[in-house]
């Protein structure tokens, strides 16, 4: 169970989603939090200019890798809009970062895009715990996942 600042986080991520497809992106914001709760960077999904490599997820563990040290990569929490892709999960592994804490999961996005009628990704969906095993997850949150399907059905429908 979250506690009210995880939740926080969460809401944050689910925010900087909201921002991105504003910004005519794909709906997926992510909240890089230290062990001891301060936010250390976000970062909103920026495929748009066609460089389908830029999701926050990535971008949170590149950043991690360059500005903490191994130990504190390992108490630090990603809290993200939609579970991260195998390519985002590799990566947070890679870096050795801790706890993701997700808003909706990859399944309930291959549902909802299906229902919508949009292709399926050219990478298979995964749950993060098929690339990095053992990595403690928590998702999807109850309170969030609605609002991350009404983004996307937002992305997709005319």
């Amino acid at each position: 169970m979250l506690d009210e600042q995880e939740l926080s986080y969460v809401a944050r991520a689910v925010a900087l989603a909201e921002e991105a497809l504003n910004a005519g992106d794909e709906p997926f914001g992510s909240v890089l939090v230290s062990g001891d709760g301060d936010v250390l960077a976000e970062d909103r999904n920026r495929i748009a200019g066609g460089d389908s490599t830029q999701h926050p997820e990535f971008a949170l563990a590149r950043w991690a890798a360059q500005n903490m040290t191994p130990e504190a990569r390992a108490q630090a929490t990603v809290y993200t809009s939609g579970e991260h892709c195998p390519m985002c999960a590799a990566a947070h592994g890679w870096v050795g970062l801790g706890r993701i804490v997700y808003a909706s999961s990859s399944e309930q996005l291959s549902h909802w895009l299906a229902d919508l009628g949009v292709a399926a990704p050219p990478v298979a969906t995964l749950p993060i715990q098929q690339v990095v095993p053992g990595l403690a997850v928590e998702g999807p949150v109850a309170e969030w996942d609605e609002k991350v399907h009404i983004l996307h059905q937002r992305r997709h429908t005319v």
